[in-house]
Formats: structure tokens, C-alpha cells, sequence
């Protein structure tokens, strides 16, 4: 790896070159004096090199020169202004550029095949990969050496005569004391001490040798991570699956990894990159100590729980700067307080399931049964594929949704009327609670990777799992169902007829024509569409529109003008008729006509005798 020399003029990021080695070498380029002009020291103290001003503070030199410059008749104009400078970020002071002498690695011997390996590599989001081809392409020598107290150490021994000297010899040997004392042996013992046994250099006739003093540049050292990691290593192969950091190490962990690795195996380290973005307050603001407005995540995780912090990384677009404050983790916390619920609510009704014997073949389900199972399945396959391609916003709403819209506004809504109301063993319970567990198997694996204590906790109570953990199963896999096209068509159809009754129902509820939906009846005016969509529907449509009375009394055109007309259906809503039963809370003038049972409806007073016979 070593190779052409170099000699740099550092403060003025120029290069030259001599003859190297072969084309293949990632060579290490040996550091010269310099050619600038760099009268100030590390300390910001004007040196020798500027003769009147030796030993004066950069800054407090400035007046002097100047009137030096006007005593000699060569200042043709002094003016002030503010301008923008750097600043330390720590200290918030001031900083110069000095030219000094640096180590570099050069490239450009295989800058191609970094080209091709970025190429290669799967970027997520997909404009990395424009973003490090155009910074490789562009790239000049990369410059390795850093002026610090600390770090890893670049083994580089100068002779008397002032020449390095970076051998074969001396890099075996001194990589044998860092693997057998690590590399604080470099900062502990002298030079000679560092050099093999009886070893000479014609340019240190008294045999006298000094040490580099610099340090690795850190990116270059994190860069050399996959040589230990996944080579040192038996479980660990190499190239890595995914290298994930922020948007900032482009130009750092990415660009450096990707250089080593090429060098040494022509390669990239890694199959594919994920960058993100960085976390900012609430208004928009980097986040700093000194202003105060650090979410901090053991804090939030103290407060609302570590599920809710995952659930928020989850639901933003991590490839950007994010923002973050206790009113956003509100609001996450209220959407995973919907999921949790869901949760509880298909726990509590599967009490009594035992899939190995209650359970119903999707062949025997009832239409609406084997719809929400192919809604769940469409689920699996997208939820599958975002996980995938890190889409984890769109799991998040895809989750979100299903639990709130598909289950908690729609199935679970309807089917309290037969979960709660008909006998323990009755065929369209048990095939409520087929789906109800599947969806609840399916749900826990889906959303483990993100909230794995909930997760894990509610794995606890499903029945008949055999796995001690969530977290050693597999994600649910998707499922070919020959009628899904047709299920999906025609049930799509009947959410939007729903969708039309729910509005009229909201109306009416508004103009205090009713109070619950319970207590509503519903007639409909209908196009031939939706009275073939109607006539096709074998299940209870009462009870799916969760309504007492229901009637299909003719076409469109008939509607009276109270009707409120949309577009499936002219819609009617009236006061059912009759009694609330006391048990299911339908109005029917059925309440009453069972002398055993006068406050229920002719259903409930069935259930009841048949099941629980103390009661009669």
C-alpha cells in the first residue's frame, strides 16, 4: 500500500506528484517541507518568519503591519468591515488556516473500480449514490493525517537527516506491538524502542531516530472497520448487508469505507447504504445544550415508554432532518394507543378460542370474513415490502390505518353485535374469531421490529403459540387467494354504500332524528348497480351497517324529497320501531313477545335459554 511520494503545500490544497509503483497501489504519499510562506505557529503567534512582528498574536499583528505598510508608502488603502468567519464550535472562537505538512493516500489508481462499486451498491434513499460517485470522481488525494494529542498512530520514523522512513520491516514490526500491547505502545515508548532489533538507516549515522507525531485521520481508521470486523470474525462474512448512518458520512464513513475496501479487495465493504437525516427541535431548530431544546430520549422514554420513541422514528421521513418535541411524541402516542387498543380488544375476544379445534377453514368463512383476511394479506404484502426497502413511515400508516379503518371503524364495529350477543360456539362467532386471530398473529409480527416491548407483551397471551418470543418468529408471508380480485371489488363497492348510509346516519343524528345508529332505520333508493351489489350481499346488511331496521323501498327516482340523496343511493333515515332490547340494544318490535324473557328481543331470549338455563 505504500508507495509515490508527495510533497504538499497543505494550506493551499496543491499536490505534486513523482513516479510511483504499480497502478494497483493505494499508496501513502511521504510528507516534505513545505513550499508557502507560513509565518505563525500552532499557537497563533507570529514566528521569525515575519521579522519585526516574532512573537505577536495573529490578531494584535494586524495594526502594526499596517502602519508598517504605511510608513513604507505600500498601504494604498485601509478600511473595516464584517464579514463571515469560522468559529470553533466548541469555544466559539476564531480560527486560521495555516499551511502545514500533511500525509496523503492517493486514489487515482483505482478511482474506477470506487466508481463501479458505487454503482453497484443499493443507496437508500437513491440520490447517495449520485451524491459519493460525484464526490469520488471529483475527489483529489485524500489527505490521512491529523494534528492531535491523541489517536492512531501513523508509523512513520524520521532519520537524523530529517528522511521517513515507512518500510515493510518497520510496519511488520510495530503491528506486532500494537496486536500485543495495543497502539497507546507507540505514545509510551521511544523510537528505538519502537524499530526492530539492531535496526540502521544510512541516513541516521549515530543511529538516532525520531517518531511521527500526527495521527491517523479517524475516518481513516472507522473506515478500516470491515478488515476487522467482518474479517476477524467467523460469523461475519464480508461484504456487509447495510452500512447505516447519517447524511453526513458521504464524505466520511461511506467514502472512507468504500477506499479501504476497494484498495485491499477491489470491492465496495458493504451491499447497500442507508443515510438519514437528523433530528431537530420543534420549530426547525439544530438542537444544542447552550439553547436548551434537547429532546432527550431517556426522558421521553421514562415518560411516555421506549415504544412510543420507536414509533416515532418509524413514522418520519428519516431521509430528511426530522423535527421532534413533546407535542409531536403526543401525537404519536395517541396513534399507538389505537394499536394497543386494537390489541387489547382482540386478546379479550379470543379468550375461549382454541385455534386447533374453534377454528373455520377460509372456504367456510362468510364473504365478509374472508374479505378482512384478504385486507389482512394485502397488509402482510405491503408492510413485507416497506420493511424491504426501509420504508418505515409507510408501515407506520399502513398499520395505523388498518387498525383504525379496516378493524376498529368497520369489523370489529359490527362484529360486537355477534362476538357479545349469540352463543359461545354459534359458526359465525367462531368464524369472527378465526379472523380476529389471524389478524392479531399477523399484526404482533408485523410491527415487532418497531414495537418490540409491546410486542413481546402481548405474545404472552395469544393462545396456542409456541415460540417463547415474537422476536423468533418470522414475518407473516403472503397468501394467494383465487377469489381476492373478486372479494375486493365488490366488498370496495360496499364500503362506499356504507361510507353514503354513515353520512346520512351523522345527519340525522345532527337534526335529532335519532340518538345511536341502534336506534335508525334505514330505506334505500337505489340504481340497479347497488341493488344487484345488495342482492349479492348474503350477510345480515342491518347488522353490518350496525342499524335496527333496514329496506331496500325502490329506485332512485322514487326517493322522497327528505331523502338525502348520494351518489349509490338515495338514503332515508328514520326512528326504527319498537323496544331497545336490553341485552344486544337493537330496537324491534320483537321485545317482549317471549314470555320467559319480556325485556329481549326473540334472539337474545333464544341465546339465553339455550345457554344459560340458571337464568331462566
Amino acid at each position: 500500500m505504500l508507495g509515490e511520494h508527495v510533497t504538499t503545500d497543505a494550506g493551499t490544497g496543491c499536490v505534486h506528484t513523482a513516479p510511483g509503483h504499480g497502478e494497483d497501489d493505494f499508496y501513502v504519499g511521504q510528507k516534505y517541507g513545505l513550499d508557502v510562506l507560513c509565518p505563525v505557529d500552532d499557537k497563533g503567534v507570529m514566528t521569525s518568519e515575519a521579522p519585526g512582528f516574532e512573537g505577536l498574536f495573529y490578531d494584535a499583528a494586524n495594526k502594526p503591519i499596517a502602519d508598517s505598510l504605511k510608513e513604507a508608502g505600500a498601504l494604498l488603502k485601509l478600511s473595516f468591515f464584517t464579514h463571515s468567519y469560522p468559529h470553533d464550535w466548541r469555544t466559539k472562537k476564531p480560527v486560521i488556516y495555516r499551511a502545514t505538512a500533511q500525509w496523503f493516500a492517493s486514489i487515482k489508481d483505482f478511482r474506477d473500480e470506487l466508481l463501479e462499486a458505487v454503482k453497484e451498491t443499493k443507496w437508500v434513499p437513491a440520490w447517495g449514490e449520485t451524491r459519493l460517485f460525484n464526490m469520488v470522481r471529483d475527489r483529489g488525494d485524500w489527505c490521512i493525517s491529523r494534528q492531535r494529542v491523541w489517536g492512531v498512530p501513523i508509523p512513520v520514523f524520521y532519520a537524523e537527516n530529517g528522511e521517513e522512513i515507512i518500510t515493510d520491516e518497520t510496519i511488520e514490526y510495530v503491528s506486532g506491538l500494537f496486536r500485543e500491547y495495543g497502539s497507546n505502545v507507540w505514545f509510551e515508548r521511544e523510537a528505538k524502542d519502537l524499530l526492530p532489533q539492531g535496526f540502521t538507516h544510512p541516513g541516521s549515522p549515530n543511529g538516532t531516530f525520531t517518531k511521527e507525531t500526527d495521527i491517523m485521520d479517524v475516518w481513516f481508521d472507522s473506515g478500516s472497520s470491515h478488515q476487522a470486523v467482518l474479517l476477524e470474525r467467523d460469523d461475519l462474512v464480508r461484504p456487509a448487508d447495510l452500512y447505516l448512518e447519517g447524511s453526513d458520512q458521504y464524505r466520511g464513513w461511506f467514502n472512507s469505507s468504500l477506499s479501504t475496501a476497494v484498495a485491499v479487495t477491489g470491492k465496495a465493504p458493504y451491499k447497500g447504504v442507508l443515510s438519514h437525516g437528523f433530528a431537530l427541535d420543534g420549530e426547525g431548530r439544530k438542537m444544542s445544550k447552550s439553547i436548551g431544546n434537547v429532546v432527550v430520549p431517556a426522558k421521553v422514554m421514562n415518560q411516555l415508554g421506549a415504544d412510543i420513541l420507536r414509533l416515532w422514528v418509524a413514522s418520519v421521513d428519516y431521509q430528511s432532518d426530522v423535527r421532534v418535541s413533546d407535542a409531536i411524541l403526543k401525537q404519536v402516542a395517541e396513534v399507538y394507543r389505537k394499536i394497543r387498543n386494537t390489541f387489547r380488544f382482540l386478546l379479550g375476544n379470543l379468550a375461549d378460542f382454541n385455534p386447533a379445534t374453534n377454528k373455520v377453514t377460509f372456504e367456510n368463512l362468510r364473504e365478509v370474513d374472508q374479505f378482512m383476511l384478504v385486507k389482512l394479506n394485502k397488509l402482510v404484502k405491503n408492510v413485507r415490502n416497506a420493511y424491504e426497502n426501509y420504508e418505515f413511515a409507510g408501515i407506520y400508516h399502513t398499520i395505523n390505518n388498518f387498525c383504525t379503518l379496516d378493524l376498529s371503524s368497520f369489523y370489529l364495529d359490527f362484529a360486537k353485535d355477534v362476538l357479545y350477543i349469540v352463543a359461545k360456539d354459534n359458526n359465525e362467532r367462531r368464524a369472527i374469531q378465526t379472523v380476529l386471530y389471524e389478524c392479531l398473529l399477523s399484526l404482533t409480527k408485523l410491527v415487532s421490529p418497531i414495537l418490540s416491548h409491546t410486542a413481546d407483551e402481548v405474545w404472552k397471551f395469544i393462545p396456542a403459540v409456541k415460540e417463547e418470543s415474537v422476536q423468533l418468529t418470522d414475518l407473516p408471508e403472503y397468501k394467494e387467494f383465487a377469489n381476492a380480485k373478486a372479494l375486493e371489488e365488490k366488498w370496495t363497492a360496499f364500503m362506499r354504500l356504507r361510507d353514503d348510509v354513515l353520512k346520512a346516519l351523522e345527519e340525522a343524528r345532527n337534526e335529532k332524528v335519532i340518538g345511536k345508529s341502534l336506534t335508525a332505520k334505514v330505506t334505500l333508493y337505489v340504481n340497479g348497480k347497488t341493488k344487484a351489489l345488495l342482492d349479492s350481499i348474503q350477510e345480515n346488511v342491518k347488522q353490518l351497517f350496525i342499524i335496527s331496521g333496514f329496506e331496500v323501498a325502490g329506485v332512485y327516482e322514487d326517493a322522497p324529497e327528505n331523502a338525502i340523496k348520494l351518489e349509490t343511493a338515495a338514503i332515508l333515515v328514520t326512528k326504527a320501531e319498537g323496544e331497545t332490547c336490553e341485552r344486544c340494544w337493537i330496537v324491534t318490535p320483537e321485545v317482549g313477545q317471549d314470555p320467559e324473557h319480556k325485556t329481549l328481543c326473540l334472539r337474545c331470549a333464544d341465546v339465553v335459554k339455550e345457554n344459560y338455563t340458571h337464568l331462566t
